[in-house]
């Protein structure tokens, strides 16, 4: 039987260590390997691309969550077809293979002054009931989980449509698209001011926030913002 052709990155990767912690802090990478260039990092992976396969990106687990590989290996296999997630192709002992998807995440699009067109809300909208149609549930979708690809919004890890409950992120990001950023449309902020709302927002309980306090606490930053 022939192996895949993403099996070619295997030794490179296997240079590389992913080191999690229980503390929720972002993976550390130990190694550094000609031609594997890592292009983001979360608390229980890392992404990788290879130079010779421009058409993957590497999902590389920590050991202490490989549980979490399983979970999102079969969340892929369910979403098989959908095309508003990354193709999935394969997976390893600590890694998940899917295909590298080029385009700004929503975050960088704010940090950057692009425009965010409504099609993407859309978009995700429309991912979100074809996720429900294969009995999953579509949480965690925020800013780093979305991106902006040839007018279209295309959502970047499911990891999570596993899990029980609503965090309601995606719905506070919509009423925010549509109540806070046509005042700031095309104009960059500041990754600080980011960090800033992002410490705001994360002192709600997102699941049982009321959408009053999250306005006024949302007016007050960006009052502060456009002085």
């Amino acid at each position: 039987m022939n192996r895949p052709d993403w099996f070619q990155a295997e030794e490179a990767l296997q240079q590389i260590q992913v080191i999690g912690s229980d503390r929720n802090e972002l993976v550390n990478i130990i190694g550094d390997v000609e031609g594997l260039n890592c292009i983001g990092t979360g608390t229980d992976a890392a992404v990788f691309t290879y130079d010779g396969l421009p058409q993957y990106a590497f999902k590389m687990y920590s050991d202490h969550a490989l549980d979490k590989l399983e979970n999102e290996k079969q969340v892929y296999e369910q979403l098989k077809g959908l095309p508003y997630f990354p193709t999935y192709y394969g997976s390893g002992r600590n890694v998940l293979v899917i295909s590298f998807e080029p385009g700004d995440t929503l975050l960088e699009c704010l940090e950057k002054g692009i425009p965010v067109p409504e099609q993407v809300m859309l978009d995700v909208d429309a991912a979100r009931e074809a996720v429900r149609s294969r009995g999953l549930n579509p949480r965690d979708i925020h800013l780093k989980n979305v991106i902006l690809q040839d007018g279209r919004g295309k959502v970047i890890d499911v990891s999570e449509y596993i899990q029980d409950g609503n965090d309601n992120r995606w719905e506070h990001l919509v009423w925010a698209y549509h109540n806070i950023y046509p005042r700031i449309k095309g104009t960059p902020i500041s990754p600080r001011m980011l960090q800033t709302i992002k410490w705001g927002y994360n002192q709600f309980d997102h699941a049982n926030v009321k959408m009053d306090d999250l306005a006024k606490k949302a007016n007050r930053l960006f009052s502060r913002f456009m002085k």
